[in-house]
């Protein structure tokens, strides 16, 4: 099933800008390159500029020439990293509020603080602009093919009125509220439980291992069996040949794991594995493994809690 659906609606006279053309970023351009759709591209990354160039898109330099080249009923979708580089496209200098246009919407796709998201919705209706809180899920394969998913919390209007780019991006479309930054808290819910399921299935890997079990093998077992996570199928495959190219990086669930445990102190909840899976992650990063794809837990977990600190 692709995010485009048999039924549709008509894109004509609209017009995408993408702000991070990364990982996921770049997938959603190519997808909608594909489909015809008019896309802007614009990333400090010439490399990432390039491959949007490649798929289609035209480019922009700065955030607000992004902006600027929307007609009337566009969107402007942030893809970057985390809530500094989402204020820094939309509210710098240079950023996209200088030339978005009152009764345009911005779509924000980061898995940053619910808090951060309201800021940032707040500081666009000031000057007439609508927000759809919107954290993806399922990694820049789902998004090339349509099939990732969207945590959607906006006013039912602003969804509406986007639906037929919404259709294209995601077969997978979840309506979280009207309330703005329950995406947010959605993605935050999801991820730690991804951090979880992550530690979880590197420590049962390392402890295979010390057990003189094959890992392939064990592997084989799990994901026939109640131990099974998608993700950790995905990463303990990669990590058991040896490779920790970055498809994710640890620094990613690192920020998403302590903004989930952040969130849930301030809801004044505490439970017993999300905080020590943040600090695994945490771990990860200060044993140099920040660059490196997120299954190298299972790396950091084969050394022991002694050689890992």
């Amino acid at each position: 099933m692709t995010g485009d659906g048999p039924h549709a609606p008509p894109l004509r006279g609209y017009s995408v800008a993408v702000i991070g053309a990364g990982n996921m970023g770049g997938a959603m351009v190519a997808r909608l390159c594909d489909g015809g759709v008019p896309v802007v591209a614009c990333d400090i990354d010439l490399r990432r500029q390039q491959q949007a160039a490649s798929a289609g898109a035209s480019l922009a330099d700065t955030p607000a020439l992004a902006a600027a080249a929307l007609v009337d009923e566009g969107l402007l979708i942030v893809c970057v990293v985390d809530a500094d580089q989402s204020r820094a496209v939309l509210l710098g200098a240079d950023g996209a509020v200088n030339r978005l246009r009152p009764g345009q919407t911005v779509m924000l796709c980061p898995t940053i603080a619910p808090q951060d998201t309201e800021a940032l919705a707040d500081a666009l209706s000031e000057r007439g602009i609508g927000c759809i809180d919107a954290p993806m899920s399922g990694g820049p394969a789902r998004a090339r093919d349509g099939s990732m998913s969207l945590m959607l919390a906006a006013p039912n209007a602003e969804l509406t009125r986007h639906e037929g780019l919404l259709v294209r991006l995601s077969s997978r479309r979840f309506v979280i509220s009207e309330r703005v930054g329950d995406g947010a808290r959605t993605k935050l819910v999801n991820n730690l439980l991804a951090g979880i399921n992550l530690v979880g299935a590197a420590e049962v890997m390392a402890l295979a291992e010390r057990l003189g079990l094959d890992l392939a093998a064990t592997l084989d077992v799990i994901e026939q069996s109640s131990g099974q996570s998608w993700i950790g199928s995905d990463r303990m495959r990669r990590a058991i040949a040896g490779d920790f190219d970055p498809r994710a990086h640890v620094t990613l669930l690192e920020k998403d794991t302590r903004l989930a445990v952040e969130a849930a102190t301030a809801a004044g909840f505490e439970g017993p594995l999300g905080a020590r899976a943040a600090a695994v992650f945490a771990r990860a990063h200060a044993a140099g493994m920040a660059d490196l794809d997120d299954g190298a837990l299972l790396s950091l977990l084969r050394a022991g809690p002694a050689q890992s600190h």
